[in-house]
């Protein structure tokens, strides 16, 4: 299976990149790598069109620092951060205190307070015991009502239901109304806003039970994971689906259309058997080209399909998205990665019919493998690395690959991890940010919502932006002579003059799940780590750029080919800033969805936008930014970032394992089976039975 799947991913070295007949089973070669190299590691604005002007660091006035000025900076530094630590030691003896942790099914209140929406995927789950639970368990199924004629005359192809790893339907998950009773309302973001469930408990045997955590059955007798082919169910799923799909895609548009002096400067190769000069004369460049390329792309997101002779809208197909997990050669994976893994490909893919697929990118961190040339060599890396129920899925590559009818990609980080249902909470991102106003939204993309002291999100937090921002808004892509950019011009010279309706129903090219701020005087470590984007009148540090800490985000096909044709003409900056920046400069779409985050200390919201959001204008970048250098111990109560400590011991506490003096069998059969709400949560590392005393705990180097 190892095999055929790298014969389908695996272009033959013969064909061209540029073909204009695109393979069914691949992403654009440079795509994959772009997207996994921003996932390995880790301004100024004017008013109008033209909204960044060009400032050189001369005209900003920046110098070499001084031994003195460095002196009274790394004071001032070490002075926040005395104060911060001394702020968090002291919330130790607040009430609410820790009140993340230690809840459970026995504490749940408010069972049904919900709106009719939200109360309508649930029904009561048929009666058998539960020895954990004296609640009532109830089915969750958030999916669409595929089989209803409303569904069907919206949609090209009919669905069809998918077998799971038992050969049967697979079915949807079990939870428990109502929240735990100490558990605190959310410090950044919000349930509400997203349309999110936040009143439902998930704990670990209905959540994870159908996935490992309990005893499978297939035929009456325990199921055998190695025999599990999660590759082929996928594969399978689609194919039954395969009405409802463009399963061949479209080559990127952008290569011979924005930037046309590419043929003659990037060994770039044109189609098999068509050379440079012919696709020069066969091909010519100019607007109108550039105009259709636009067009067919933005056709291919909408999915805009035309209309029928009787006016109604013909049924469209449905947009797919690549789930990608991101591995390396040497991980061991735990019960925990793999229920995980399971639950994934069963909620996304095989749940859906195929609207998502799941796939393990393992990077082969040893280049002298010869993975693409020798079946044996790839045969290998897969027995030692991946599980063999996922080998079917996985993708190796070492640095030197491609994919093309995916609309949109979803990084998903090996140690995030979501305690609700996975489809739900991805279509409630996606719903959010196709609904945002492109007015003032780069401004509140670079801040945390707040909801406790910003107010309602569409109207408090957005005038409060607006206000701060006024005269100073990113309208459109910046002017810089040697960027074309591919997205739309704004309607008009101005956001004051637009209604908050310009992007209203606009597919994202870029969602986020955290702040998308300003690295420049952040004092961000790789914030300068930039390559080309310049000219001989703009040096390269002057570029306008974005950035997001933690690199679990969707990126759209468009996006995606763009930053391959950026990536061709030599322009490269730190991994991490690549979408946002390259989203920034051409004017995409991106939205940082504000999903729930909490903190272990009973922070309000004047000191969470005070230590947050403290840069210019109440942003969370620029300087004095939380993700510089030396002011990252902030997090360490967060329920997201790369480096925290509730993640992991929240995590061991709903796995039913001990942790700071929490969990484990004999606290549960005192205080009841822990529960938690819908919640996104990382780093969640190396879950596996602990050890009694244990405590999570991530050390940092400074604070």
């Amino acid at each position: 299976m190892a095999k055929k799947l790298f014969d389908i991913l695996r272009p033959p070295t013969a064909r061209g990149v540029l073909s204009p007949r695109p393979r069914p089973k691949l992403l654009l070669v440079v795509g994959l790598i772009l997207i996994t190299v921003y996932l390995i590691n880790f301004t100024s604005h004017g008013r109008g069109y033209h909204v960044i002007p060009w400032r050189s660091r001369s005209a900003e006035g920046l110098k070499a620092e001084t031994e003195e000025e460095k002196r009274i900076r790394e004071t001032h530094e070490q002075a926040l951060r005395d104060e911060f630590a001394d702020e968090y030691q002291a919330a130790k003896s607040l009430p609410g205190n820790d009140a993340i942790y230690g809840n459970t099914l026995a504490t749940l209140i408010s069972k049904d307070i919900r709106s009719p929406e939200h109360d309508a995927v649930l029904t009561e789950a048929p009666k058998k015991p539960l020895g954990f639970a004296m609640d009532k368990p109830y089915v969750y199924n958030p999916y669409p009502a595929y089989h209803s004629s409303d569904w069907r005359k919206k949609h090209r192809g009919p669905y069809i239901a998918c077998q799971g790893a038992n050969g049967k339907t697979v079915e949807d998950m079990i939870v428990f109304k109502g929240h735990p009773h100490d558990f605190p309302p959310e410090s950044f973001g919000s349930y509400d806003l997203l349309n999110m469930d936040g009143n439902l408990c998930f704990e670990r045997e209905t959540r994870l039970g159908p996935y490992g955590y309990s005893t499978v059955l297939k035929d009456g007798d325990p199921i055998n994971w190695d025999l599990v082919n999660w590759g082929d169910l996928q594969e399978k799923c689609v194919s039954l689906n395969k009405e409802r799909y463009d399963l061949t895609g479209t080559p990127n548009p952008y290569v011979r259309t924005v930037y046309p002096e590419l043929f003659g400067a990037a060994e770039y190769p044109p189609p098999q058997g068509v050379s440079k000069q012919e696709v020069r004369s066969e091909h010519p460049i100019d607007e109108e080209q550039r105009k259709e390329a636009r067009a067919s792309e933005q056709a291919s997101a909408h999915d805009n399909r035309g209309t029928t002779t009787d006016s109604e809208p013909e049924p469209k197909v449905e947009q797919r998205t690549a789930v990608l997990l991101r591995s390396y050669t040497g991980k061991k994976y735990t019960e925990n990665d793999k229920q995980v893994m399971r639950a994934l490909i069963s909620e996304l893919n095989l749940r859906t019919g195929g609207e998502y697929q799941v796939y393990l990118l393992l990077h082969v961190r040893d280049s002298s493998l010869d993975i693409f040339g020798d079946d044996l060599t790839y045969k290998y890396v897969l027995d030692q690395n991946v599980p063999k129920e996922f080998h079917g899925m996985t993708i190796l590559w070492n640095d030197r690959l491609e994919h093309p009818e995916y609309d949109y990609i979803w990084n998903w980080e090996m140690d995030a991890r979501f305690t609700g249902h996975h489809y739900d909470f991805l279509q409630k991102l996606q719903s959010f940010a196709k609904k945002q106003p492109r007015r003032g939204l780069w401004e509140r993309n670079e801040r945390y919502y707040i909801p406790s002291y910003h107010g309602d999100y569409d109207h408090d937090f957005r005038n409060d932006v607006d206000a701060r921002t006024a005269g100073d808004q990113i309208w459109g892509p910046p002017e810089l002579p040697f960027i074309k950019p591919i997205g739309p011009k704004p309607p008009v010279s101005s956001p004051e003059q637009d209604p908050y309706q310009w992007g209203v129903g606009e597919e994202s090219d870029l969602i986020t799940l955290g702040p998308i701020f300003n690295p420049v005087g952040s004092n961000w470590i790789i914030r300068d780590h930039v390559w080309g984007y310049s000219d001989a009148n703009h040096d390269k540090l002057d570029l306008p750029r974005r950035t997001t800490i933690v690199t679990q985000s969707r990126v759209s096909r468009r996006l995606l080919n763009i930053m391959h044709v950026e990536n061709l003409r030599g322009n490269h900056i730190a991994s991490e800033m690549t979408p946002q920046t390259v989203a920034l400069l051409h004017g995409l779409k991106t939205v940082f969805a504000p999903h729930p985050v909490w903190f272990d200390r009973p922070w309000n919201g004047t000191f969470l936008a005070k230590w947050f959001n403290p840069g210019p204008r109440g942003a969370t970048g620029g300087e004095g930014s939380p993700m510089g250098w030396g002011r990252e111990r902030r997090y360490q109560g967060s329920t997201w970032y790369y480096r925290a400590d509730p993640p992991a011991r929240m995590y061991n506490n709903w796995m039913g394992y001990e942790d700071t003096h929490v969990g484990g069998k004999a606290w549960e059969e005192k205080h009841g089976r822990p529960c938690l709400p819908p919640m996104m949560i990382h780093p969640v590392k190396e879950v596996k039975q602990t050890q009694p005393g244990f405590e999570t705990h991530f050390e940092l180097a400074y604070g």
